[in-house]
Order: C-alpha cells, then structure tokens, then sequence
C-alpha cells in the first residue's frame, strides 16, 4: 500500500490516474454478523454458515453494501487530500457487485480518479472503486463513488 497525497489545488490534475490499492481486510464471520445487526438484514446467505454451506456459494458470503461501506477507511489508505478542513461522501452514482465476498476473504480496494468539479467553497471528486478478493480474478464490487471537500 501506498498512500497518494494531492493538494485540493491539484486533484484536477490527476484525473485519469490511478491512485493505489489499500492493504488487504479480513472479512470475517464476526464481521459480516456485526453488519446484519447493524443493517436488519440477517439474510441465511450471510449469517448461517451451516445453511450457506449447502448454498449457491458454499459457504457465507458478505453483503454487498457490507463491501462497500469499507470504502472510506480502506480509501484513508489509498488517498489523503491536503488543503481542507472537511470531506463528506456525497453518494454513488453507480454501484455493481460481480462477484461474492467469501467469509475468510482478503479484500482489497484500489481507486482511480475519475472527474473533478469545482463547487463552492471547495472540490467535488469522483472516485473509481474496485474491491477485489485477493487472488481472484472478477472484481466484487465495483462502484463510482463521489466525496466533497472544503476548504
């Protein structure tokens, strides 16, 4: 992992890039439960290992907005943009998820710097988001995500 750091000044510049790939997270059973009881959604795919293990997966899988709602810690590692008081996520404009998460998996998530727009008071960026188990070969989760920073 390696962190790029950008100047709110000079993001625009950098539209296009790639910016880095986050060290690996576990995704654990203890981590996906926590997520159906802070979500209400206890679906046997991701909270019943006995029952998921005869499944269409063979065994648990992460909810898919389990993966996604990694992204701003994972992100922390991937970018760090100077020249601001605050950062907020300001949504997605486009979220796909190809392939499972796995209980046990390594995810990974790289970032490229899709569009920057001036607005008031600062800079809204765009992010391309690619979460990805380690050693596979079809991302898990891919997603257009947009943050806004202030001055």
């Amino acid at each position: 992992m390696s962190t790029t750091v950008l100047h709110l000044d000079d993001l625009a510049a950098r539209v296009g890039t790639e910016l880095g790939t986050s060290d690996p997270v576990l995704v654990s059973q203890d981590r996906i439960d926590a997520f159906a009881g802070a979500t209400g959604d206890h679906q046997w795919i991701h909270t019943d290992p006995a029952r998921a293990a005869s499944g269409p997966f063979g065994g648990t899988i992460a909810h898919g907005y389990l993966t996604l709602s990694l992204a701003p810690a994972l992100l922390e590692q991937v970018l760090r943009v100077e020249g601001v008081q605050m950062g907020v996520n300001y949504g997605a404009n486009r979220v796909r998820f190809p392939a499972p998460v796995p209980v046990g998996s390594e995810l990974v998530m790289s970032a490229t710097l899709a569009d920057v727009e001036e607005i008031a008071g600062g800079a809204q960026v765009v992010l391309g988001l690619t979460f990805t188990v380690r050693g596979a070969t079809k991302p898990s989760c891919v997603a257009e995500v947009v943050y806004r920073f202030y001055r």
